[in-house]
C-alpha cells in the first residue's frame, strides 16, 4: 500500500514539474529561412542536462549560470518554406525526472536579392580533367560536413572576420554568365589581396587546402555541428588538426578558386544546413 501511495506521489509530482510553465526564448526575435538561432531556455525544475529537437536536427543545450538559462544554436535552412514548427525540449532533473515541452515557432519567408555575375568559362563549363576534381572535393566536403560532435568548442559572441565593407550578402540569386544559375550561400567581404582574416571563434581547423571553387579553403570546427568556412585564400596561416581562438589569423585574403577578384568570403554551416553569416555575428552568446 505504501509503495501503490509513493508511486502515486511521484506521478503526480512529475505532472506538476511538467505543467509549469517552461520560459523559452530565440534570437533573432523574427525567424526566416536562413537564419541561425540562439535558443535560451529556463525550465520548470533544476536540470542536469537538457537536448532539443528542431526541425529534425539535434539542438545541444549548455547552461549559463550568470543568466541561470539553458542556451543551444539552431538554425532553418534557406528551403524551409514559411510555417510553425516544434522545438522539442527534453531535460533530466537533478534528482532523476526526466520532463518534456514542445515550443511551437512561427517561421517567416526571407526576401533575397538577384544579381548576374561573370567569371572565367571554366567555372561553369569545366573540362573533364576540372569534374574529375570537383568530384574529389565534393568527396572531401562531405566527409569533413557529416561531423557532428555533441561537445561545444565555440565560447562567447561570433566576431567578424575582417573590418571591411560587405560586398555581398547571404542568400543572393546568381546567374553566372548569363545562364548558370547559384545561390550565394556566404558573405563577401571587399578586401585586397593579403589582408589578415581572423577566426570567427573558437575551434579546430578540420580543412586547409586548395579546391577547384572555394580555392585555398579553411574550415574551422566550432563543435556540435556549427563551421565556419573561409575561401578564397591567397596563403593559409594555419593547417589541419590546428586548433584555433576566437580573432586568431588563419590566413590572407585572395582570389583563388571560383572568384571574380580578391575578396573574402565566409560561410556558416550548422549540421549540414547554410546559414547567414551576418545573423550569426549580430547574436549575443554566453
Amino acid at each position: 500500500m505504501f509503495g501503490f501511495a509513493a508511486t502515486l506521489k511521484a506521478e503526480s509530482l512529475s505532472k506538476s514539474i511538467d505543467s509549469q510553465n517552461w520560459a523559452i526564448r530565440w534570437q533573432p526575435a523574427k525567424l526566416v529561412n536562413g537564419t541561425p538561432i540562439v535558443f535560451r531556455v529556463r525550465p520548470p525544475a533544476k536540470l542536469q542536462s537538457l537536448c532539443g529537437e528542431w526541425l529534425k536536427h539535434d539542438v545541444y543545450f549548455s547552461y549559463d549560470t550568470k543568466s541561470k538559462m539553458w542556451f543551444g544554436i539552431g538554425g532553418v535552412s534557406l528551403e524551409t518554406n514559411p510555417g510553425t514548427f516544434s522545438l522539442q525540449l527534453t531535460g533530466v532533473t537533478t534528482r532523476g525526472k526526466k520532463l518534456s515541452f514542445e515550443k511551437r515557432i512561427p517561421v517567416k519567408n526571407a526576401s533575397y536579392p538577384s544579381i548576374a555575375v561573370t567569371v572565367a568559362k571554366q567555372y561553369t563549363e569545366p573540362s573533364p580533367e576540372q569534374l574529375k576534381e570537383t568530384a574529389q572535393d565534393k568527396t572531401v566536403k562531405q566527409e569533413i560536413f557529416s561531423r557532428v560532435t555533441p561537445e561545444r568548442e565555440w565560447s562567447g559572441n561570433f566576431v567578424a572576420p575582417v573590418d571591411a565593407r560587405i560586398s555581398d550578402v547571404f542568400g543572393t540569386q546568381r546567374k553566372f554568365n548569363g545562364a548558370v544559375q547559384g545561390t550565394h550561400q556566404g558573405l563577401d567581404f571587399a578586401v585586397p589581396s593579403g589582408t589578415p582574416v581572423a577566426a570567427l571563434n573558437s575551434g579546430t581547423v578540420v580543412l586547409a587546402r586548395f579546391m577547384f571553387f572555394e580555392g585555398n579553403c579553411v574550415v574551422i570546427d566550432h563543435g556540435q555541428g556549427l563551421m565556419t568556412l573561409y575561401l578564397h585564400f591567397s596563403e593559409f596561416k594555419v593547417k589541419e588538426g590546428d586548433h584555433v581562438n576566437r580573432g586568431d589569423v588563419i590566413g590572407l585574403s585572395g582570389g583563388t578558386g571560383r572568384a571574380t577578384g580578391p575578396h573574402l568570403h565566409i560561410a556558416v554551416r550548422w549540421q549540414g544546413i547554410y546559414l547567414s553569416p551576418a545573423t550569426l555575428l549580430s547574436l549575443k552568446l554566453p
